[in-house]
């Protein structure tokens, strides 16, 4: 159960836009109007809710989000934005506050209209389930294909106040940069500005969320919001101090983990794989070499089969596009090393070895493709019969 954050409560209901009675509304509301941040699908086709909330969040003021699983309201035209308004028009009303202050966000199948009627009916409950614990019935009612709920928290001294960061998030498939490959909403109680917060925020973003890759999809809907209430304390972050510094490695270790726990809950996956690049010949080459390696079907199927085929390793770095001499690539799986400076060392002993680590829940690969300073990582999970089965029945 995590533990509150001064100045926000949180509630999850079921408004009946699934099928069952899970939860499918959750609401995120600030005591007071918040500094908001956002980053957003780079995805051309974006879903109502994304152009809605954008647009909202250019004033940096935030109070309330309205969340709904199970109808993404992508490719629903005219009538899908008039829905994403008027919802949250009506949870401004029972909130007593404006309109622009609240902003909406959908996750589920693409192509079909929100039940409006329904969702409206439901918010009044909604308004009056909202505590300062109830962070884990939010987490709840933002789900789809997830197999739990994904919450990770952390704190950061701002002069002698302790302050809290706390990361909701939801993603099994779809799950691919750019930008942020789910729905994450952070909550933090330390006063910072907005510039920063937008800053701090998409630093984070890039290192975190930009390095997890499921399927290679990027969503219609992904989306993160930042919402910092300053109810912990009136010292404001600067940029240039040290709180400054320890609050963004706060941010990047919360996002760090949800991108993590999103990976491994891929759909179907059994895996968490971190793919490490070293010795390139810059830092952009090795991230590059990493994505490859981490998109490629050829290695996740390799690592659902627990296969240490460092063929398909090689190949994939060799496809990236950035610079790489094969003759002075290394491969390691864990601790064993498979392949070294262009030859495979894998013998008997090895293999077996390898296939042991990949038998893990969580292990590393690591490739050394020169004794440049460039150095990148992902996050990437293994491809297998579920991920199939899961998204073949998706509508279904």
């Amino acid at each position: 159960m995590s533990r509150p954050v001064k100045g926000f409560r949180f509630s999850g209901v079921h408004a009946g836009i699934k099928p069952d009675d899970r939860l499918d509304l959750g609401l995120l509301v600030a005591d007071e109007p918040a500094v908001a941040a956002g980053v957003f699908t780079r995805n051309r086709v974006r879903a109502a809710p994304v152009v809605v909330s954008e647009r909202r969040l250019r004033a940096g003021r935030c109070q309330a989000i309205l969340v709904n699983s199970g109808n993404a309201n992508a490719c629903t035209g005219k009538e899908g934005q008039e829905s994403a308004v008027a919802l949250t028009r009506a949870t401004a009303s029972a909130l007593g506050t404006a309109a622009k202050l609240v902003v909406p966000a959908s996750t589920g199948v693409i192509g079909v209209q929100l039940p409006r009627k329904a969702i409206e009916a439901a918010i009044p409950s909604l308004v009056s389930g909202l505590s300062p614990r109830g962070a884990s019935l939010f987490s709840r009612a933002i789900m789809t294909t997830d197999r739990s709920p994904k919450i990770a928290e952390t704190k950061v001294g701002v002069g002698r106040t302790s302050c809290r960061v706390l990361g909701i998030a939801k993603g099994a498939g779809m799950i691919h940069p750019n930008m942020a490959t789910t729905l994450a909403f952070v909550t933090t109680d330390a006063a910072i500005g907005q510039r920063t917060l937008q800053r701090f925020l998409g630093q984070a973003t890039e290192q975190t969320f930009n390095r997890a890759t499921v399927d290679g999809d990027t969503s219609t809907n992904d989306s993160i919001y930042a919402l910092a209430s300053g109810s912990a304390t009136a010292r404001r972050i600067d940029a240039r101090d040290a709180a400054a510094k320890r609050f963004g490695a706060a941010l990047e270790e919360v996002l760090e983990s949800l991108a993590k726990m999103i990976v491994a809950d891929g759909e179907g996956a059994e895996h968490l794989v971190r793919i490490d690049v070293e010795g390139a010949r810059t830092h952009t080459d090795a991230v590059q070499i990493a994505r490859t390696v981490a998109c490629s079907q050829l290695v996740k199927t390799a690592i659902h089969g627990c296969d240490p085929n460092w063929g398909r390793i090689l190949a994939a770095a060799g496809r990236s596009g950035a610079r790489l001499n094969p003759d002075h690539v290394s491969v390691r799986i864990g601790k064993v090393e498979i392949f070294r400076e262009g030859r495979p060392t894998m013998t008997a002993k090895y293999e077996a070895e390898a296939t042991a680590t990949m038998g893990r829940n969580e292990y590393v690969i690591s490739i050394r493709v020169g004794k440049g300073r460039g150095i990148g990582h992902y996050w990437t999970c293994d491809l297998g019969h579920e991920y199939v089965r899961i998204n073949a029945d998706y509508r279904t």
